[in-house]
């Protein structure tokens, strides 16, 4: 059996295998990449071994355990997201995410100005409370109480209308 055949086969049991030994996705790719390029350049005297993955397997085997006696040095996880973008948050169903931006769009438009400002520059411009104070002409502190009136204004408002359309239901 060729290298290939033989990696094209077993990869998925290999991964598998080394996932279960290592409790960690990333770490599991990366110990069998190691150990399927140190295979394949020993790949002559493996392949004609009785059983060339149970040999493969020891081999990924001793690598965990030699990798875990090594010093562990920090990693930073590479996510898909940083690869792709941001994934587009999913909705089971389109029309109830319209309802409710709608509803708290109502909600939003019924706080005093100065409250409405402050949520808006928060969390859609995403400015610092002294950012945000800069704008609108007022202190920090000013700019922190009119964040909390609002934001308790629109969870009380939220929570009933929740409440009442529980009741509905």
């Amino acid at each position: 059996m060729r290298f290939e055949e033989f990696a094209a086969a077993r990869l998925p049991a290999l991964l598998r295998y080394a996932v279960l030994l290592s409790g960690d996705r990333e770490l599991a790719g990366d110990l069998v990449q190691e150990v399927l390029t140190r295979a394949l350049l020993r790949w002559r005297r493996i392949s004609r071994v009785e059983e060339p993955y149970a040999y493969v397997r020891t081999m990924v085997t001793n690598e965990y355990l030699s990798f875990r006696r090594r010093r562990k040095l920090p990693t930073v996880p590479l996510t898909y997201e940083a690869l792709d973008g941001p994934r587009a948050p999913s909705l089971a169903d389109p029309a109830t995410g319209v309802d409710e931006r709608a509803e708290l769009w109502r909600q939003l438009i019924g706080l005093p100005r100065q409250q409405r400002a402050v949520i808006v520059l928060r969390y859609y411009e995403n400015l610092s409370d002294s950012e945000i104070a800069e704008v609108l002409g007022c202190r920090p502190g000013t700019v922190r109480s009119n964040a909390a009136r609002a934001l308790a204004t629109l969870r009380l408002e939220l929570t009933e209308l929740s409440t009442s359309e529980g009741k509905r239901s």
